[in-house]
């Protein structure tokens, strides 16, 4: 059970991917992590990443294809399924990783988080990060038990450059016009589900999960 999960910034796909990784024991393939990842170790490709990134600007498919393709050809991937966060974005990288799909001979569930515009807005600009461990708040929904400190290392928090209102905005046009078509790409495939993100968290993943076995059952 290999999965994408598709959605506007802030539709919670990291937090349902999440709890399906923890239930499914899947590998939660992040183009977040695998951006941040690559500016923290300050590789060629990440310093370019963190050059789109700070100007709330997608990252060009060049080089978003080489970092997921590397991952995806990295020898976990063979032996445990995943679930692909925030790629694709564009056709032209959906072809791109069907064809990396058929070299690993992986197929593919395709879950779309649909969620109105103004949630977003509000979720992403009360997000906060701690850069020591990672732990990412809200300060509307999920906020640390010190005013802007992590609960865990005591940290002082951050927000990030792109989860600025007016970066969210200038996201959200280009996700309109550039991955919203994906929707209809994988319709005609056949491989997607349309799951109501405005709700609760909770009754995001029982969507899930009943879309999830009935697909295994049939």
């Amino acid at each position: 059970m290999n999965l994408i999960i598709l959605g506007l910034p802030g539709a919670g796909k990291g937090t349902q991917s999440d709890f399906i990784v923890k239930k499914y024991g899947l590998i939660h393939l992040s183009t977040g992590d695998i951006f941040r990842n690559n500016i923290r170790n300050g590789t060629t490709l990440g310093i370019k990443t963190k050059a789109y990134m700070d100007a709330g600007i997608y990252v060009p498919d060049e080089i978003t294809n080489n970092l997921v393709a590397a991952r995806l050809l990295q020898s976990d991937i063979k032996t445990t399924d995943f679930i692909l966060d925030g790629y694709p974005r564009t056709i032209d990288q959906a072809n791109f990783l069907d064809q990396t799909l058929l070299t690993i001979k992986k197929p593919i569930l395709v879950l779309y988080l649909a969620i109105n515009e103004q949630t977003v807005i509000d979720r992403l600009s009360s997000r906060r990060v701690c850069l020591q461990c990672g732990r990412v708040y809200n300060l509307k929904f999920s906020p640390p038990k010190i005013n802007n400190k992590c609960d865990i290392d005591n940290q002082t928090l951050i927000q990030r450059s792109d989860d600025k209102e007016t970066t969210i905005k200038t996201r959200l046009e280009i996700y309109k016009k550039e991955t919203l078509p994906l929707v209809t790409y994988y319709q005609n495939k056949g491989l997607l589900k349309t799951i109501d993100a405005n709700l609760e968290n909770d009754k995001v993943l029982a969507t899930i999960e009943q879309y999830l076995l009935e697909n295994d059952n049939g």
